[in-house]
């Protein structure tokens, strides 16, 4: 959590009346009908509501892509959220009279419900406490559970438009009724624990917050308490006057919140506050692949920096690819002349050692190639090691990345620099995984930071016995 800032604390009692305000305004305008005003817009309607479909929509695909590269099952549900709201907002939208449809539509008029009670179960799942080995069951049917709630939507849509008994009705349902009373019951008990958790994770064991503690996550607990209550104003609201218009402001916001928030904290590791323990610190065995050019420094010395980028430029071409997209490897930085590439950060990769190792044998032949092209040119040299390692969030503010940390990442840096041009080395852990491999000892090495000899070997050819 970040330290404060000048601005000062504000105390937890201070953010919860903040967010009651909506509600307190909703009972006001219920209490006094007068100032219920009605005021009847359709294109205003449409835009708004269509607006908040695209934040959320917006939402769902920055959250979802994240949360399948890390593997992070509360991220990925949060984003089911942001899909289920925004899927079903689009079809409320589409039910506003005179603008897309004739007349209203029974379905598409109470899909804001709907979706928002959809939206409410994937909250609350996502507070819930996710043990390793659910977040994993989770993250494999990821594209499972996408899938059917994308059909849900589409189910619906097509149900409503066929007008199949009971969505029917053509009377307007955005007034208080027994199954919109019941509806917003069903989705508050997931909304204010979602709330409630996430609120919980951004206090900490402290009393105070200030602005800009743990933005994103107050962002999480605000937005589902507003929800909550755009829940409740749908329940009681009337329709097309102020305390109707209230719940598509609050929906809005919600959304708009997070949204704001995520956009305020830079690169990558954005959403990295909404985490699981587990994705942000925690221990797997992996293989890390180190590799630079060995000479470059030399080879740069006098010479055009254009030049030397060029011949940076090529070699990168044709090396990342083996690596990222034929065995699954993830850029971990490119550091001058240098790779470092992991495999089994995720934990979905049992076979990370030989996927390590065949990247590194399919970068040496095809940099290996451009170099006999290229007379002069300096040539890679390559080095995996495997074992635990940490896997998770390092830095603070714009300076935050996913990498991996420990003794067994040293290794394979040390490793690195005692390898021959064109070769590579691996070390004992990663041999261990790979029985059958063709190697060579090297006997006796030393490496910095290491009193004693390490176990490391040269791999012959990449050829292994039985494969081609």
């Amino acid at each position: 959590m970040r330290a404060g800032t000048d601005a000062g604390p504000v105390r937890s009692p201070l953010w919860g009346l903040a967010l009651s305000l909506p509600l307190a305004g909703l009972l006001l305008l219920l209490a006094a009908p007068s100032a219920d005003v009605h005021w009847e817009d359709h294109p205003s309607h449409f835009w708004l509501v269509l607006g908040t479909a695209a934040v959320s929509t917006a939402l769902a695909f920055a959250t979802s892509g994240i949360s399948l590269r890390r593997a992070d099952a509360r991220l990925f549900l949060i984003s089911l959220s942001f899909l289920a709201a925004a899927g079903f907002l689009t079809l409320h939208a589409l039910a506003t009279p005179g603008v897309l449809l004739d007349g209203p539509n029974q379905g598409f008029t109470i899909a804001t419900p709907v979706g928002l009670l959809v939206a409410a179960v994937f909250a609350g799942w996502s507070a819930l406490p996710l043990p390793p080995a659910r977040a994993q069951a989770i993250v494999r049917h990821a594209r499972l559970l996408r899938g059917v709630l994308i059909g849900v939507m589409v189910a619906w849509a097509v149900v409503s438009l066929a007008s199949v008994p009971p969505l029917d009705d053509p009377t307007p349902a955005e007034r208080a009724g027994g199954g919109l009373v019941a509806l917003a019951v069903l989705a508050l008990i997931p909304y204010a624990f979602a709330a409630w958790r996430y609120a919980t994770l951004a206090l900490g064991s402290g009393l105070s917050l200030t602005p800009f503690a743990a933005p994103l996550l107050l962002a999480v607990a605000s937005a589902f308490t507003l929800l909550a209550e755009a829940m409740i104003a749908v329940a009681v609201a009337r329709s097309w006057h102020a305390s109707w218009w209230e719940w598509h402001i609050l929906m809005l916001t919600a959304f708009g919140a997070i949204a704001w928030s995520a956009r305020r904290e830079d690169g990558e590791e954005r959403f990295s506050d909404l985490y699981l323990d587990h994705t942000a610190a925690g221990k797997r065995e992996v293989s890390v692949l180190f590799a630079d050019l060995e000479g470059f420094t030399t080879f740069s010395e006098g010479r055009d920096p254009r030049d030397v980028s060029e011949m940076l430029n090529t070699y990168l071409r044709v090396a990342i690819p083996p690596i990222v997209q034929q065995h699954g490897g993830e850029i971990d930085r490119l550091i001058g002349d240098a790779i470092m590439a992991t495999w089994g950060t995720r934990g979905d990769q049992p076979d990370h050692a030989r996927r390590a190792v065949d990247a590194a044998l399919a970068v040496q032949r095809e940099t290996g190639r451009i170099a006999a092209e290229h007379p002069g040119w300096p040539r890679f040299r390559a080095a995996i090691n495997t074992g635990e390692a940490l896997v998770g969030v390092l830095g603070a503010e714009s300076g935050r990345s996913y990498t991996v940390i420990g003794d067994t990442v040293n290794l394979a840096a040390r490793l690195e620099s005692q390898a021959p041009p064109g070769r590579v080395v691996i070390g004992a852990a990663t041999l261990r995984a790979l029985p059958g491999v063709r190697v060579e000892a090297l006997e006796g090495l030393r490496v910095k930071g290491r009193s004693e000899t390490v176990d490391a070997y040269l791999v012959d050819d990449g050829v292994h016995r039985g494969q081609a």
